[in-house]
């Protein structure tokens, strides 16, 4: 069974960040939600592909803000 991931629309609560020189998707993710493990969103958000973890400083970076309304969403696609 495939994985399924919701659409991620723009939100008054995103944030764009400009990533610092390193920084991947999971650090990211564990500096805004606390949880490592939830760098697919802004990876979705973003629309970037598998394996693209390293980030571009010089490329903006939208960080969504509502991910609890995310992950519920991801739930209700995936039970």
């Amino acid at each position: 069974i495939p994985t399924l991931y919701p659409e991620i629309p723009l939100s008054d609560s995103d944030q764009f960040i400009f990533p610092k020189d390193g920084d991947r998707l999971d650090n990211i993710a564990f500096k805004y939600y606390g949880d490592a493990s939830l760098w697919w969103i802004i990876a979705k958000a973003n629309e970037l592909g598998k394996g693209r973890t390293i980030l571009n400083p010089n490329f903006q970076i939208r960080v969504p803000g509502n991910h609890t309304k995310i992950i519920a969403d991801f739930n209700n696609l995936n039970v």
